[in-house]
């Protein structure tokens, strides 16, 4: 009996009682199928079932975003679309490529990552964005998550890591640095202060508070704690905003009159 026009043999030139096996029939390009013959003539069927991830990198360095590209060009479920610069180049990529996750740097050039951030999903709620930092900081955490970040990692995380990440954000879920995670979770949990009580402070938060009272300048701050001093500053706004204070005159007498200046400098 002939078997049906849809089946094909696994072999060339069955022999007589070869049994006949079903497949699938062969679909020419652009339908996710690849089709073919290899050396001997036989026919190559390889059907792509997975949807890969298409991913738009923004990093101002571009040794890091060949780096990144590197990395991710090895993951068969990964497609990198395209590469941006700087926080208005990632905002306009999106609209344009509309990538399933932006790997955004937290500190560009002019627009910031968060900034970025923002702009996307207040323009492309759907989208999804996973920050890198090298900010192992809760502050920069909640900005993020304020402005509507997929995830968290930081710079010096495993490669596993990073690429969880991408995968976690992919299917709409949240990924976060577990250490940072951790954090933030018992800072939630920890107890309200009364008035007259100091908030609770990150340990950052409360070493640069404690250098600034000690008449530190920012530059001599940021040489101590190997940061720069727009990251100083950064603190600084923190504290003031958290502290309800207004300039470095106020932080040194906080400071004096909660007792953080005991430390020895």
């Amino acid at each position: 009996m002939e078997p049906p026009s849809s089946w094909r043999c696994r072999c060339p030139s069955p022999s007589p009682g070869t049994p006949w096996v079903p497949l699938p029939p062969v679909r020419g390009r652009g339908t996710g199928e690849e089709g073919g013959r290899n050396a001997r003539g036989q026919r190559r069927i390889v059907v792509n079932t997975s949807k890969r991830i298409r991913i738009l990198l923004a990093d101002d360095h571009a040794v890091l975003r060949a780096g990144l590209r590197a990395l991710l060009a090895a993951q068969r479920d990964f497609e990198v679309v395209g590469e941006a610069a700087d926080g208005a180049e990632a905002v306009r990529l999106t609209q344009a490529l509309r990538p399933d996750v932006v790997v955004m740097d937290i500190g560009m050039p002019g627009m910031s990552g968060i900034d970025a951030t923002a702009r996307i999903k207040r323009d492309l709620p759907a989208a999804k964005v996973l920050i890198l930092s090298m900010h192992d900081d809760r502050g920069y955490l909640r900005q993020v998550l304020r402005a509507g970040a997929s995830g968290y990692v930081l710079k010096k995380a495993a490669d596993t890591e990073l690429l969880a990440a991408i995968r976690a954000a992919a299917r709409g879920e949240v990924f976060l640095d577990p250490s940072l995670a951790k954090a933030l979770v018992e800072e939630v949990m920890e107890p309200k202060t009364s008035a007259g009580e100091t908030p609770a402070l990150s340990d950052r938060e409360r070493e640069v508070l404690r250098l600034i009272a000690h008449g530190h300048t920012n530059q001599e701050v940021a040489d101590k704690l190997c940061i720069s001093v727009k990251s100083v500053e950064t603190y600084k706004a923190r504290l003031t905003e958290k502290l309800g204070l207004k300039g470095r005159a106020e932080l040194v007498r906080y400071a004096l009159h909660h007792g953080l200046l005991k430390d020895t400098d």
